[in-house]
């Protein structure tokens, strides 16, 4: 992922986009957030588990622009 295309996300984005940002697959990026591993902080809402972006820029080493 660009870091154009990091800076265009929304404020939340689901795990899928989050791995992929990482470099990571799906199915690895669930497995670490069950075992309490993943490298950025996730939200979980019931059923669903979102990834604050702000978070995973910071992880990245993403500035975005002032």
């Amino acid at each position: 992922m660009t870091r154009e295309e990091l800076l265009a996300l929304p404020p939340t984005v689901n795990v899928t986009t989050a791995a992929r940002a990482l470099g990571i697959g799906t199915h690895k990026a669930y497995s670490l957030i069950k075992k309490g591993s993943f490298p950025v902080q996730t939200l979980p809402l019931g059923s669903t588990v979102r990834v604050p972006t702000a978070a995973l820029w910071r992880v990245l080493g993403v500035t975005p622009p002032e």
